[in-house]
Formats: C-alpha cells, sequence, structure tokens
C-alpha cells in the first residue's frame, strides 16, 4: 500500500507538464529568500535562458491542498513531497529550478543532499530586495493586481519570517532584484554549462 508521501508525490508528478529534455549531470538551481523578494521573478528570468523545469512551493502546495491553510503540518507533507519529487526528477536527468523560501539551514539541507545523491550540480541563489521594496511589492499582490502570483505572503507574514531567516552555509550567489538582474542571470547561465 502505497504511503500518503508516496500519494503526495504521486499527484505532484501529475501536475507537471512539458518537462524539460533530459541531461547529464542536471543542475538544481535553490532560489531561496523572504516573500516578496522577487524569487517567482527572477526564476521565470532564468527559465528564459535555460530549459529547466521551475517547482515552485506555492503552486505545488496548491495541487497538493486547494485551499491552503499554510499551517506547520502542510508545510512537512509539501516540503517532504518536493524533496522527494526534486530528487526524482534530478534521477531522471530534468534540469530543476526550486523556487521557496527555504529560510532555514536545515531544510536546505535536505537538497543539497538531493542533489549529491542525484550527482546534480547545485547552485544556490539567494534573492533579496530592500524592505521598502518588498513591502510596495506585498501590498500591490495584497490588493490583487498582481493575479499571476501563487503566493498569498503578505507583509505581515514577510516581518515574521525575516528574524528566523538563516544564512547559506554553502558558496552561494546573493542577487539584489531592485537592480539590474541579468548579469546574476548570466553568471548562473554560466555555471550550469560548467
Amino acid at each position: 500500500m502505497a504511503s500518503s508521501l508516496d500519494k503526495d508525490v504521486e499527484k505532484l508528478t501529475g501536475s507537471l507538464n512539458n518537462l524539460p529534455q533530459p541531461q547529464v549531470e542536471p543542475p538544481l538551481i535553490v532560489v531561496s529568500g523572504l516573500p516578496g523578494a522577487g524569487k517567482s521573478f527572477f526564476c521565470r528570468k532564468l527559465a528564459e535562458k535555460l530549459p529547466f523545469l521551475i517547482l515552485g512551493s506555492d503552486a505545488l502546495r496548491k495541487v497538493l491542498f486547494p485551499t491552503p491553510q499554510y499551517n506547520e503540518h502542510e508545510n512537512k507533507r509539501l516540503f517532504a513531497a518536493c524533496h522527494v519529487l526534486i530528487e526524482d526528477l534530478l534521477r531522471m536527468g530534468i534540469p530543476v529550478i526550486f523556487d521557496a523560501t527555504n529560510l532555514l539551514e536545515h531544510h536546505r539541507e535536505y537538497l543539497y543532499r538531493a542533489a549529491d545523491r542525484a550527482g546534480a550540480k547545485l547552485i544556490l541563489v539567494w534573492v533579496e530586495a530592500p524592505p521598502e521594496v518588498v513591502r510596495q511589492r506585498l501590498l500591490t499582490r495584497e490588493e490583487g493586481a498582481l493575479a499571476r502570483y501563487d503566493s498569498r505572503a503578505g507583509w505581515e507574514v514577510y516581518n515574521r519570517m525575516k528574524p528566523r531567516t538563516e544564512k547559506i552555509s554553502r558558496s552561494h550567489l546573493v542577487v539584489d532584484t531592485s537592480q539590474d538582474i541579468a548579469g546574476a542571470v548570466d553568471k548562473i547561465v554560466r555555471a550550469t554549462s560548467r
């Protein structure tokens, strides 16, 4: 009998379409940062230059939980399934961009190990923006002016999460999305082909 984790992974896998071509040693790009920092925007810009699958935790959450509550039980189920899914995709040779807050180092460690086990090249990116820029983005999002976003995190959530953020322990790129990001995108494109 399939476990609930297996069922969650199967459901997430079934929601994916148009997988990119498999590669030898497919890269895993982990894009982390606080809500409103510009992670999803940055991931879309990367995907314009790289034939990678974007796995966004906000969109995947809605696959498992059509009316998300954003509680601890939901988070544990979602991220356990995401970690297995990412490793499965990497083992199939599918290059992945993972778009999630990933604020705690022990959560990122699952991704480090998955990349190691799958023989994938790991590229870590911390996305940020000045608090006033983030505040404006989140207020605009809350007002519903940005319907294309799956995230429902607002300024209050940002302020609750910010003090709990832990530095990434491994080598990583820091991108300020209030500035021109073209150079950072190009740097990552070059890193994936090395």
